[in-house]
C-alpha cells in the first residue's frame, strides 16, 4: 500500500487558559468560592484580599486589552527587554496608604465581631461515646470500633462479616471470628438511636419495635414484619388481615405503629455525616411589583495586587538590569502579577456572567417570581437563555446546574426553571413543570382509600386541556417520586 500525502484544512477552536479558568470558576458554588480564592492566594503571593477597591490599572478594560500571548512567554532575554515596568509601578505608589496609618497590634473595634459557628456531634462520635460505657477487653474494643466504623451513613451494617474479619486481620493484626462479631453487634444494636447496626430495613424496624412497650399492637406489628415483611411493603393488606384474622381497625393501628419508625437511624437530627447547607448565589426581592436582583456578596471578593510585589519591581527598576539573577527575579515577579491580574479578571467575569444569566432567567420567568405559582412557569430551555445573554449553551448549563436563587417563595436551583414544552388542545405551549404541578395537585386531592390510577390521571389531565398520553403521565409521576396507586392506598 503506497503512502500518500494530502492537505487538509480544519477549523478548530482552542480555549485560552483564561477561558478554561473562567469555566471552572463558573461551576464553583458560592459556599466554596472562599476556599478556591484561598487556594489561589496560597499559590500566588502576588494576590491579596483586602478592604481597598481595585486600582484603576487592574480593571476589566486593561484585562481585555492585554495580549494573551504575554502569559505564555518562556522567560527569555527578549521577554525581559520587552517588560514595561510602568505597567506594574505607578506614580503615587510611595504614598502612605490608609492601612499603614492603623496600628495592627490593636485591631479596631468593628474588627472584633464574633462569627457564630454551628457545633455538631457526628454519628460516629455518638456511637463511640456509647461504646465507652461498655465493659470490654482491649481486643473486644478494637473489634467493636471496626464494626462501628463499618456502619454506613444510614446506620446500617451492610458489609459482610467476612470482610470485617479480613480488615481486622490484615490492617490491625487482630484475629476474630463470626461469633465474636455477632455478640458485639448485638450489644451495638442496643445503642441509640434505636435501629442502628441493622443489616437490612426489616431488622432495623424490628429492633425499634422491640425497644417499645410490648402491647398487643406492638407484638402483632413484630409478627407482621417477621413473617409478612414483603407483603407489607407492597401493601398487600388483604393477605395480612386473613393470616392474622385482623379487623380494619387492628390493621390501621399496626400500620400506624410501623410508619412511625425511622428507616434511617444514622441520619437522625443534625448528626448526619454529610449534612449540606444551601447558600443562595442570588437574591430576588419583589419591591412593590418590581423585581430586584442581587448577587450574594461572597461572589464579589475584594482582591488586589500585592503592594509588596510592586515595591520589589520598583527596587529592581532602580538597580542594574544586567545581572542574571535580577532578570530572573523580575520575570518571576511579572509572572506572579500577571497571574494575579488574570485571576481577578476571571472573578469579575464570573460575577458578570452570573448576573447576566440570572437576570435573563428572572425576566423570562417574571410571572413566577411575582406570584410563586408553578403553573406560571413558561417553557424554557438552555438555548432560550443562551440566545438572550449571547453566551454559549455550555456556559448557561454550568450556571444552572450549580447555583441557587432565594426568593420570597423559597430557595430554588436554577435548573428548576428549565423545562420542555407541552401542547394543549388549543395549541398553546405550556411548561412540563406546569403539568407536573397539576399532576401533583390531583394526587394530593385524591381519596387515599381509592387513589387515582395512571389511566384516571390521564383522563383528568385531558379534561383540563392537556394533550398527554398515559405513559407520559407515568413518566412524570416517577420523576416526582410518587408511587403507583396501589402503594398510595391507605385503609
Amino acid at each position: 500500500m503506497a503512502l500518500q500525502q494530502h492537505l487538509q484544512q480544519k477549523l478548530l477552536q482552542k480555549l485560552s487558559p483564561q477561558q478554561i479558568q473562567l469555566m471552572k470558576l463558573l461551576q464553583v458554588p458560592t459556599a466554596i468560592l472562599d476556599e478556591r480564592i484561598k487556594e489561589e492566594m496560597e499559590e500566588n503571593p502576588a494576590l491579596e484580599q483586602g478592604d481597598d477597591t481595585f486600582e484603576d490599572e487592574y480593571n476589566n478594560d486593561e484585562a481585555e486589552n492585554t495580549n494573551e500571548d504575554e502569559y505564555e512567554k518562556d522567560g527569555s532575554q527578549d521577554d525581559y527587554d520587552s517588560i514595561d515596568i510602568a505597567e506594574y509601578v505607578h506614580e503615587g505608589d510611595d504614598e502612605v496608604g490608609d492601612y499603614r496609618l492603623r496600628d495592627t497590634n490593636y485591631p479596631e473595634q468593628d474588627e472584633t465581631r464574633v462569627t457564630p459557628h454551628k457545633v455538631e456531634v457526628s454519628f460516629m462520635e455518638i456511637m463511640l461515646q456509647q461504646l465507652g460505657m461498655l465493659t470490654l477487653t482491649e481486643h473486644q474494643r478494637k473489634v467493636a470500633i471496626q464494626i462501628i466504623g463499618s456502619l454506613d451513613d444510614d446506620g446500617y451494617l451492610r458489609r459482610e462479616i467476612e470482610s470485617i474479619i479480613d480488615d481486622l486481620a490484615f490492617r490491625q493484626n487482630v484475629n476474630t471470628d463470626e461469633e465474636e462479631i455477632a455478640d458485639l453487634l448485638v450489644q451495638i444494636q442496643q445503642f441509640d438511636p434505636p435501629g442502628v447496626g441493622a443489616r437490612n430495613l426489616q431488622e432495623c424496624l424490628l429492633l425499634q419495635l422491640e425497644r417499645k412497650e410490648q402491647t398487643t399492637t406492638i407484638k402483632l406489628a413484630i409478627k407482621v414484619l417477621e413473617k409478612y415483611f414483603e407483603e407489607f411493603t407492597k401493601k398487600h393488606y388483604e393477605k395480612i388481615q386473613k393470616a392474622f384474622d385482623l379487623t380494619d381497625e387492628n390493621l390501621r393501628e399496626i400500620i400506624a405503629q410501623i410508619i412511625k419508625l425511622n428507616p434511617k437511624p444514622g441520619n437522625t437530627g443534625d448528626t448526619g455525616k454529610n449534612r449540606n447547607y444551601i447558600i443562595p448565589d442570588f437574591f430576588i426581592v419583589n419591591n412593590n411589583g418590581k423585581l430586584e436582583l442581587s448577587l450574594n456578596s461572597k461572589n464579589a471578593p475584594d482582591l488586589r495586587i500585592s503592594d509588596g510585589y510592586r515595591d520589589m519591581l520598583k527596587d529592581y527598576e532602580r538597580g542594574s538590569k544586567k545581572d542574571k539573577r535580577q532578570k530572573e527575579a523580575v520575570l518571576f515577579i511579572k509572572q506572579k502579577i500577571d497571574s494575579a491580574k488574570w485571576f481577578i479578571d476571571a472573578i469579575k467575569q464570573r460575577q458578570n456572567t452570573l448576573l447576566n444569566t440570572m437576570e435573563a432567567i428572572m425576566n423570562y420567568q417574571h410571572d413566577f417570581f411575582v406570584t410563586g405559582d408553578e403553573t406560571n412557569l413558561r417553557p424554557m430551555i438552555l438555548k432560550d437563555i443562551a440566545e438572550t445573554t449571547h453566551l454559549d449553551i455550555s456556559t448557561v448549563s454550568r450556571v444552572a446546574n450549580s447555583k441557587f436563587v432565594q426568593t420570597e417563595f423559597g430557595t430554588f436551583r436554577l435548573k428548576f426553571f428549565f423545562s420542555e414544552s407541552l401542547q394543549t388542545d388549543s395549541g398553546e405551549e405550556v411548561s412540563t413543570r406546569e403539568v407536573k404541578k397539576i399532576l401533583t395537585d390531583l394526587i394530593e386531592e385524591e381519596t387515599k382509600k381509592h387513589p387515582y390510577s395512571d389511566e384516571k390521571l390521564t383522563e383528568l389531565l385531558q379534561e383540563k386541556g392537556y394533550n398527554i398520553a398515559r405513559r407520559t403521565v407515568a413518566k412524570y409521576r416517577e420523576q416526582l417520586n410518587i408511587p403507583v396507586a396501589r402503594l398510595r392506598k391507605i385503609l
